[in-house]
């Protein structure tokens, strides 16, 4: 396949590095990045980050500088997002109704908000958190706000948490399932970093569910849960997770499953048509699984490897799957999946908050999460590198040191 122009489909953090990394590549023909935005693309993180605090700035937002568009000779363009896709024609139209060729399109489009549907949701007040415009609209409630709810205890939810604390707010987060990060992290981890946030004054509701949202003169007031507790507030934020943006995708036709159907090379059941990022379901060897994944790293991997492929050198995506989280003073760094409950071993001082919890499967290491941790988290990226390559054994032998157990793993 001859490829003079690819056409990309979201500007988040997959579709600016996939720009970069193809004239890095040597890519030599056009490239054309849509966004439904207007504006500059920009960080996700920080969203629910330090962009919260009083002294949050949007000027360090963006991504990359108008200029670097410029400079690789990439068209932005802005809000005038992908609406339809005629594959056979190899042409996407846009929403003011510009039709764009292309000989490779990549869909970038990432994930979307889940909504919570209750009574009272559209109040004042009540917001959720995805995009820049909605970090600039709870920041500005936060300005006002003394008393918090957060629904959902995920990253987002727990990171918002962290935020308002930190400006002297009064925080309640409630959460369907059983414990904090329940998707993300094993009990141990969640055990410890809701006693953090206990221990700054965060109040959890676990297993509790939203009932509605009562307003005064359309504002929000108090948040209902399930078992008859008002709880009150005068800034409500919804983190109850995301789906992935693959409407586009199914209505070309292509293969969709909680995400874009992709093979080992991003490369959908269209020949000319790829997935990166939050969007994509692609096969792991990590896992054993068809997976998609929400991380920055991700995305940001995913196309350094597709630039690759599409300047003539097919790449099989294998990166080692990483994330973290900033909540006040702990830092959460995961390195790996860990799919199913197994054996656990904990390395580093759990009494000092910084420890590390290494989890097994098969007395294969599988995953590594570590909470203000960060040598251990550098040291089980190298040893994670190869699916299979460090068995407990390995570890035991070295006393569970994974600097010498990954010295190993390079050895080799």
């Amino acid at each position: 396949m001859t490829t003079n122009h690819v056409v990309v489909a979201g500007a988040g953090h997959a579709g600016v590095q996939l720009s970069d990394s193809l004239r890095a590549e040597g890519f030599e023909g056009r490239i054309t990045l849509v966004d439904t935005a207007v504006g500059l693309p920009y960080q996700r993180p920080p969203l629910s980050k330090d962009y919260l605090g009083a002294a949050g700035d949007p000027e360090h937002l963006p991504l990359r500088a108008r200029s670097f568009f410029a400079d690789r000779d990439v068209e932005l363009v802005e809000g005038d997002p992908v609406v339809s896709v005629d594959r056979s024609a190899r042409a996407v139209t846009l929403s003011r109704g510009r039709v764009v060729h292309y000989s490779a399109l990549v869909l970038a489009t990432g994930a979307r908000p889940r909504r919570l549907d209750v009574p009272g949701v559209d109040l004042a007040g009540v917001c959720r958190l995805r995009d820049a415009a909605d970090a600039a609209t709870v920041r500005s409630e936060l300005d006002q706000a003394r008393r918090v709810v957060v629904i959902g205890a995920g990253f987002i939810g727990l990171e918002l948490a962290a935020a308002a604390l930190d400006r002297g707010l009064d925080v309640t987060v409630v959460e369907l399932g059983s414990r904090a990060m329940g998707r993300a992290v094993c009990p141990q981890i969640s055990a410890h970093v809701r006693g953090a946030h206990e221990a700054r004054g965060v109040r959890f509701e676990f297993g509790r569910v939203v009932t509605e949202i009562l307003g005064v003169d359309g504002r929000v007031h108090t948040v209902v849960t399930d078992d008859g507790t008002r709880h009150p507030a005068d800034l409500v934020v919804v983190g109850v997770g995301v789906l992935p943006d693959d409407l586009l995708a199914a209505q070309c036709g292509l293969d969709t499953n909680d995400g874009i159907v992709v093979d080992e090379y991003l490369r959908t059941t269209d020949s000319h048509v790829w997935a990166i990022g939050d969007c994509a379901r692609f096969p792991s060897r990590h896992t054993g699984l068809a997976t998609r994944l929400e991380s920055v790293q991700n995305a940001v991997d995913h196309a350094r490897t597709l630039a690759r492929t599409l300047t003539g050198h097919p790449t099989e995506y294998h990166h080692v799957p990483w994330f973290w989280s900033h909540q006040g003073p702990t830092k959460i760094q995961i390195a790996g999946i860990a799919h199913t409950e197994g054996p656990v071993t904990v390395i580093g001082d759990v009494d000092r908050g910084k420890f590390s919890i290494l989890r097994f499967q098969q007395d294969t290491l599988v995953c590594v999460e570590s909470v203000n941790h960060p040598a251990a988290h550098i040291s089980a990226r190298a040893l994670l590198a190869v699916p299979g390559a460090i068995d407990r054994a390995t570890l035991e032998s070295v006393d569970f040191d994974v600097k010498r157990a990954a010295s190993i793993v390079r050895q080799h």
